[in-house]
């Protein structure tokens, strides 16, 4: 019989930890949470220090009760939930309900390994107090504020609705952005490029390039007469080197991965949502089984804003880089990247556990996705230890004169040809696609590339093979997509690591905001829910307020800030904004020129958690109502209905009017044919 019992969070880390400790160790799974604050209840004690009452998540009791039986007779209980807050105060949590009074140890590990499994047991030690409380605090702010704003919202808008704490911030930003598409003005300018060549020169030697200056001013051309005007002028010129510059360019490797540039570089390649991304990362880390060596843990633990990274695993990936790629591309001194200020240092970047398990020699054992995600870590940690690839960029001015002697200095019409060309493929060896930051960078890069320049000289005479006028529109900002809303969000300090998943996830769910051909639209709904908070509670989603609680709550986990400090910081002036809105809320009421088939009054709009539709006015004394149609007729032939936008847990679809008579439906609403 075992001796020692470890709980962990899921059934595939207890299988993984399992094979790992041997039988001397039972190892089962909490199943995640069980214990929580109430459902229904706010749970908070704001008399006594908001004290926390947390209850046995309904549903949970037999998962305690078995935790229980299973640690009878044990000599030793450790618990090895996940290395973040939640870990710590969820293990806590187990040990405070089941475990009093009881000699319970932590232990926590960023992979799951052999070496570091049993470096965690060797090093087994209490709970952290100080993560415990900034968990709690975090716990508890975000109860207090969907506890009393959901009220809120059911009377000024509808009932079922829920607001929460930083998913209104993210929600906010979503807003703010549509607002400004909405209000973007397109400009109209236009470029001239001509491609131009080398006479008297056998094989390819045509470039591009662009007029750069007129009269040494930037060129402005904002209309196609102007550009037809300047189009006309440049014919007959003579096309003159002027000057060439030759620059050598390095670009650095970017750093291993964290969980926000994780999930925006999955978006970016993949078009994987933050939330895909995370739970293929867990399948990863928590256990794959891989032939004879069942299951192993892939990758080191997902949740992390630290880019540090262990001394043993640089030095393997070093040695990897050397018999695969060759010493020239190991840097003389390991690669070493800064973290933000916030970040976690005992956290690692996200990596592979072992860098021998290369992706071709694994990738029979995992299913397309994971072994896509797994690639992309592998390939992105070597590439980060490796040397930067280096480039030659040639730029060259070209003056178009009247045919005469080169002038000294700038002639009237300058254009400028850039191209680069790669020396040193560096850690593009091993990661040959740029990262998601750096992209607009990459598209210019790009264009460089193609533009191949020939070998060219001063005073050089050229030859031109077209002139092209192309007209463009300056562009709205993008609406957000799972990439760019986290990457705001991180630079903005909302949220962390285990939040950003979450905070897309559930703005969706509530119908605030519908991914759209990958992109973050705000619903009707989700702008009303805005437009009421910001107008009542500015301060609560503020973008920097919130930011501000963050670096609090990190104060709190490094012992320098009180839990209860924070929590009364916030609550005093929260609780004024919220009598304020509750004195003056008053219910919108959108009359139609409908009336009630039932009983003659007139149908008003409400909102529901599935949206808007048509209700009597005398509600509740007649409780008639009715869809709102889009107006597009339905797609069945001679069928007299009409699309309705309908709610399902797969997210927004269009059914017929006539239903059940008529089961048509669409994802997408079809135009109106008539």
């Amino acid at each position: 019989m075992s001796k020692n019992l470890v709980i962990v969070e899921s059934p595939t880390k207890a299988k993984t930890i399992s094979k790992i400790l041997g039988d001397d160790f039972r190892v089962v799974s909490s199943m995640g949470h069980i214990i929580d604050l109430p459902a229904k209840k706010l749970g908070v004690d704001v008399e006594d220090k908001f004290k926390p009452v947390y209850v046995v998540i309904p549903g949970r009791k037999k998962i305690l009760a078995q935790l229980k039986k299973e640690a009878k007779g044990k000599e030793n209980i450790y618990i090895a939930t996940d290395p973040d807050r939640e870990g710590e105060a969820i293990g806590w949590q187990i040990k405070e309900k089941l475990f009093k009074g009881k000699n319970v140890l932590r232990v926590s590990f960023h992979e799951i390994t052999p070496h570091a499994v049993a470096e965690a047991f060797k090093n087994a030690r209490e709970f952290d107090v100080k993560m415990i409380e900034a968990q709690v605090g975090r716990r508890v702010l975000d109860r207090m504020v969907g506890y009393f704003l959901s009220p809120l919202l059911w009377k000024k808008i509808a009932r079922g609705l829920s607001a929460g704490r930083v998913q209104s911030v993210g929600l906010r930003l979503i807003v703010e952005r549509e607002r400004q598409i909405q209000k973007f003005t397109a400009n109209e300018y236009w470029e001239i490029s001509v491609e131009l060549f080398k006479p008297k020169v056998s094989g390819q030697s045509n470039f591009c390039a662009k007029l750069d200056k007129i009269d040494n001013q930037k060129v402005e051309i904002s209309r196609n007469q102007d550009a037809q005007s300047i189009c006309d002028q440049l014919k007959g010129k003579e096309f003159r080197v002027l000057e060439i510059k030759k620059t050598e360019k390095k670009r650095y490797p970017p750093a291993p991965f964290i969980t926000s540039t994780l999930q925006q570089e999955a978006f970016n390649k993949f078009r994987f949502n933050a939330s895909k991304t995370m739970l293929i990362a867990q399948q990863l880390y928590e256990g794959i089984d891989i032939g004879e060596d069942n299951p192993v843990g892939l990758i080191t633990y997902m949740r992390t804003d630290s880019p540090n990274v262990a001394a043993e695993a640089i030095q393997e990936a070093r040695e990897h880089i050397g018999r695969s790629f060759g010493k020239n591309f190991i840097p003389d001194k390991p690669n070493v990247y800064k973290a933000k200020k916030s970040a976690q240092e005992a956290h690692e970047a996200i990596r592979p556990s072992y860098i021998c398990r290369s992706p071709e020699a694994i990738k029979d054992f995992l299913n397309h996705d994971q072994i896509r995600l797994y690639e992309l870590v592998y390939n992105r940690f070597l590439a980060s230890q490796m040397k930067p690839a280096e480039f030659l960029a040639t730029a060259v001015d070209i003056l178009a004169d009247k045919p005469s002697p080169c002038p000294q200095g700038l002639g009237k019409y300058l254009f400028v040809a850039s191209g680069s060309r790669l020396v040193f493929e560096g850690f593009l060896a091993a990661y040959n696609k740029i990262q998601a930051e750096e992209k607009e960078d990459f598209d210019e890069e790009k264009e460089k590339a193609k533009n191949v320049i020939p070998p060219l000289e001063q005073g050089e005479l050229l030859g031109l093979k077209t002139l092209t006028p192309s007209q463009h529109f300056t562009k709205p900002p993008p609406r957000f997509s799972d990439s760019s809303l986290i990457k705001a969000l991180e630079e903005e300090g909302i949220g962390r690591p285990s939040t950003y998943a979450p905070i897309i996830y559930t703005i969706i769910l509530r119908d605030y905001v519908r991914r759209i051909k990958g992109y973050l639209n705000p619903s009707e709904l989700g702008i009303k829910v805005n437009d009421m908070l910001v107008e009542y509670f500015p301060k609560i989603i503020d973008v920097k307020f919130t930011a501000a609680v963050e670096e609090k709550l990190d104060e709190v986990a490094e012992g320098t800030l009180s839990r209860v400090k924070i929590l009364e910081d916030f609550y005093l002036p929260f609780k004024e904004s919220l009598d304020f809105a509750q004195a003056n809320i008053v219910k919108e009421i959108i009359t139609t020129d409908q009336l009630c088939d039932k009983c003659g009054k007139p149908l008003i709009v409400k909102w529901g958690r599935r949206g808007k539709f048509l209700s009597c006015s005398a509600f509740p004394e007649c409780k008639n109502s009715k869809s709102i149609t889009s107006g597009v007729k339905c797609g069945v032939e001679n069928c007299p209905g009409e699309l309705i936008e309908r709610h399902s847990k797969r997210g927004v679809f269009y059914g017929c009017s006539n239903f059940p008579k008529c089961t048509f439906t669409s994802r997408d609403l079809p135009e109106n044919k008539e």
